[in-house]
């Protein structure tokens, strides 16, 4: 049986905070916004003796920005404009939450193209507790993850120093391989890489022999396995769909046209590796904002796009400290 998010959720407007009003600290009250990443949490802020945080074993969804960005919490939190709370109206499980968070989200396509969703979420039909799957509660939760970073040097981000490049400076801008997606998907080998904004892009796997027989046109009229799979050690930022979110690719793969696989350029001699790929990653993802209300970045605009980044006494790309700063980040001795 299918209800509505408030049958099962109390709902209300978040407390409404703007960042640059809190005290930014290190250890405080995390700052949950519109984002679709990090759990939705920009900052940590210090706690405010007349503002009571958001309670803890609730939902937070964005109702503007990243549309329906969904994500549970179990401490208590501050949140900015356009964020909603949802605290459960009876007992549910942290395994209960983490699902309904995700099919909350999947509602996303509802509000493409600048759609808010203030006056039209509560209605988003969500199965009640009583049809959830079974194998939610054989699932166990537990944090495995190491929090020591592999530099212990605090590292500081001194952007006024930073230097403007075009994206063709420092990357080989590909074009995705228009890829009708093979209807067998039993394989594991090669991640299919999609205009998604979550599961650093992999929408499915396949074996070598589904992507071979699999045209883009699904006839007879197909073209070589070396055009349909990309090397990996490389960036995919989508440039439809969910526009500008970026992804390091380890490995090879296929993807639609949707998705521009970027490689180092040539011309820095410098090789691309995880620490490099997530620095250059963040940065790419913070101009997602320029490409709202259905804009493409096809890789014909992609070119004269811009990225700042840190440079060494030449005016190059410092590649060492973004690997080395990455390093120093809390978990990074989990990449």
């Amino acid at each position: 049986m299918m209800i509505k998010i408030t049958d099962i959720f109390d709902v209300w407007y978040g407390v409404n905070l703007e960042v640059v009003n809190c005290e930014v600290v290190e250890k405080g009250i995390p700052f949950v916004s519109r984002q679709s990443v990090n759990n939705g949490v920009v900052c940590h802020v210090k706690r405010m003796i007349d503002v009571s945080p958001n309670p803890a074993h609730t939902l937070s969804i964005a109702v503007s920005g990243s549309v329906l960005s969904t994500f549970y919490h179990d401490y208590e939190y501050y949140s900015g404009r356009d964020v909603y709370v949802a605290q459960p109206k009876f007992e549910l499980t942290k395994v209960e939450m983490l699902y309904y968070a995700y099919l909350i989200e999947q509602n996303k396509f509802r509000y493409n193209y600048g759609r808010a969703a203030n006056r039209t979420f509560r209605d988003i039909k969500i199965p009640a507790q009583k049809e959830l799957p079974k194998y939610l509660y054989s699932i166990s939760i537990t944090s495995n993850f190491n929090k020591r970073s592999i530099n212990p040097d605090d590292l500081e981000l001194k952007v006024t120093e930073w230097k403007w490049f075009r994206y063709d400076e420092i990357f080989d801008i590909r074009k995705g391989f228009y890829n009708k997606k093979p209807e067998s998907h039993s394989g594991t080998d090669i991640p299919f890489i999609g205009a998604i904004d979550s599961n650093n892009g992999v929408s499915e796997y396949y074996d070598i022999q589904d992507i071979e027989e699999a045209s883009k046109t699904g006839d007879e009229n197909n073209v070589p396995l070396s055009e349909k799979i990309f090397k990996g050690n490389c960036i995919t930022v989508s440039n439809n769909g969910s526009v500008g979110y970026a992804f390091y690719q380890a490995i090879p793969f296929t993807c639609t046209h949707d998705v521009n696989p970027l490689y180092l350029h040539t011309k820095w001699k410098q090789e691309l590796n995880p620490y490099i790929a997530l620095f250059l990653c963040s940065l790419i993802e913070i101009e997602r904002y320029r490409w709202t209300y259905g804009r493409k970045w096809r890789p014909k605009r992609m070119p004269s796009s811009l990225i700042k980044l840190p440079v060494d006494k030449r005016g190059c790309p410092d590649w060492q400290f973004m690997e080395d700063y990455i390093k120093s980040l809390p978990y990074s001795k989990n990449i």
